[in-house]
């Protein structure tokens, strides 16, 4: 069992990757690995020392002007999983992953 406070896995989604970057190393402690995706995007996996921690994805592109309940088509991590990224009913968005097996 993970203790109190220990991140599974956070999606977070944001049209400023940067500024997310810089308040979660300051606060946290996490560093990033930037992860190129086939559409030339940059997907930053966030770590705690050694240990991934969370996604972080920017929004600040075109096709996110009117975000709809899935907010990107379903998408393969190498290594990681397949990923959905969807708009919940209150209005955040949010990361399900299918983990590689």
């Amino acid at each position: 069992m993970a203790s109190h406070g220990h991140f599974h896995w956070n999606e977070l989604l944001t049209d400023d990757v940067e500024r997310a970057k810089k308040f979660y190393a300051e606060t946290i402690g996490w560093t990033f690995l930037p992860l190129p995706m086939e559409n030339g995007d940059i997907y930053w996996v966030a770590r705690l020392g050694d240990t991934p921690a969370a996604g972080f994805f920017p929004t600040n592109r075109p096709g996110y002007e009117d975000v709809p309940e899935l907010m990107r088509p379903i998408f393969d991590v190498k290594g990681v999983g397949r990923i959905a990224i969807l708009t919940e009913p209150g209005g955040a968005g949010i990361g399900w992953i299918t983990p590689v097996q």
